[in-house]
């Protein structure tokens, strides 16, 4: 084994949020909805996660958990060495501004900013950004950095979004449902951007879908159902995103 394989796998299993006994709550007596019943997680440098489940079945609530957005109602959630579960608003506050990018099913663009501005947004802001010029060329997207997103497609407009969530260089990168509301062959397209950002930066990256035949492309396959993980799996090797039909 080279020295930089060694290096990298070093780096693959260092743990970069751990999860314990996770549960949420919303309302209480018999209205009360466990949303989260006591997962246990950990994440690790550079691994892609594909997380499935069928709608209710608390993945996005975990999602939302994990990149600070939501507190648990019980249990413990680590980034690194900083506890998240007790952190107050400021902390989560901060932890999502330096540490976590995320891209959600719907693009969140604004209309009169062009897509160089948008990814310009969230630079202005970061401790360590990338140009936004950078961070569009990472999606394919260098010859359209000056269109507005009334001049894109959907599949651009995701793209935007991603370039947006991996500009300021994140530890983790949060994708809920990225290609839900678009058809399979670009659907396809925006995977194969988050796999090839994965790969080239080594972003710790997690996608939610409903969508089985996703999980062939990740490091690792959770499962949920009921609130629950009910099944997780490690793939030997990812698939290409290419070869990936549904």
């Amino acid at each position: 084994m080279s020295h930089e394989n060694g290096q990298k796998q070093t780096e693959q299993r260092q743990e970069v949020l751990r999860a314990e006994a996770l549960c949420k709550v919303y309302g209480s007596g018999d209205v009360a909805v466990h949303a989260l019943r006591d997962v246990d997680l950990s994440l690790y440098h550079g691994e892609l996660l594909v997380l499935l489940g069928a709608s209710g079945s608390g993945k996005s609530t975990l999602l939302n958990i994990l990149g600070g957005l939501d507190i648990p109602s019980s249990g413990r959630l680590w980034y690194k060495d900083q506890e998240l579960s007790q952190a107050s608003d400021r902390s989560l506050t901060l932890y999502r501004r330096r540490h976590v990018g995320f891209v959600f099913q719907f693009y969140n663009l604004i209309s009169s900013l062009t897509a160089r501005e948008n990814v310009a947004l969230v630079t202005d802001i970061a401790s360590r950004p990338m140009p936004p010029e950078r961070a569009l060329e990472l999606v394919g997207l260098q010859d359209r950095m000056d269109h507005f997103p009334s001049q894109l497609s959907g599949g651009e407009q995701q793209r935007v979004a991603i370039a947006r969530a991996v500009a300021k260089q994140p530890e983790l990168l949060l994708c809920d449902e990225p290609t839900g509301a678009l058809d399979a062959s670009t659907g396809q397209l925006v995977l194969r951007v988050l796999d090839e950002v994965n790969r080239e930066t080594g972003t710790t990256t997690a996608i939610i879908t409903h969508n089985e035949a996703i999980g062939r492309m990740g490091d690792t396959v959770i499962r949920m159902s009921s609130g629950r993980i009910a099944e997780t799996r490690h793939n030997e090797r990812r698939a290409n995103v290419e070869d990936i039909e549904w």
